[in-house]
């Protein structure tokens, strides 16, 4: 017989696994890797179970925040390096995934805690009180963390042939 914990442990996965997987993918730019991440995470919510259960999406994504910009200090001592050459691969791809792909790109781009404002913010839809939450600072910060990120973001999808629709309103507290 299952405990209390494991079985609101395991609601909790069955429920918002998909989304935080989502963030972490955003912060990431790689599917492997924000598997990992959210493994990590996770794991790291059902030690705390007891102390997070009240708000434990809440948690899991400060936690994800945390660790990818703890992943991406780790690269800037080690860079990674790919395994195989991907420019002789013919990409036939819908108009759809050519987008996302540019977005996820442009993304990488970004400082983390820029990237983490805008992922939280625009994609994740949260406000400026639960970003500024997650993030462990102050809304202005929030707010101006998303208003570079975003004009960062428009600078380097300028080039590209996409059309991408940016929000534009970053001093809303919504």
């Amino acid at each position: 017989m299952r405990d209390a914990r494991g079985a609101d442990f395991d609601d909790f996965v069955r429920t918002r696994s998909v989304a935080l997987l989502r963030v972490a993918y955003l912060l990431t730019g790689d599917r492997h890797a924000a598997e990992d991440l959210l493994q990590e995470v996770l794991e790291q919510v059902y030690v705390r179970w007891r102390r997070v259960r009240t708000s434990p999406e809440a948690y899991a994504r400060r936690a994800l925040v945390n660790r990818s910009i703890n992943r991406w200090r780790r690269r800037a001592r080690r860079p990674e390096r790919a395994l195989g050459d991907n420019d002789g691969v013919a990409r036939d791809h819908a108009d759809d995934i050519a987008l996302r792909q540019a977005v996820v790109a442009a993304l990488r781009v970004l400082p983390p805690r820029q990237r983490a404002a805008v992922v939280l913010r625009y994609l994740e839809d949260l406000s400026v009180a639960d970003v500024a939450t997650a993030l462990r600072c102050s809304e202005g910060a929030v707010k101006s963390h998303a208003s570079r990120g975003l004009a960062r973001l428009r600078e380097t999808l300028a080039g590209s042939s996409l059309v991408v629709t940016l929000p534009t309103d970053t001093r809303s507290s919504r």
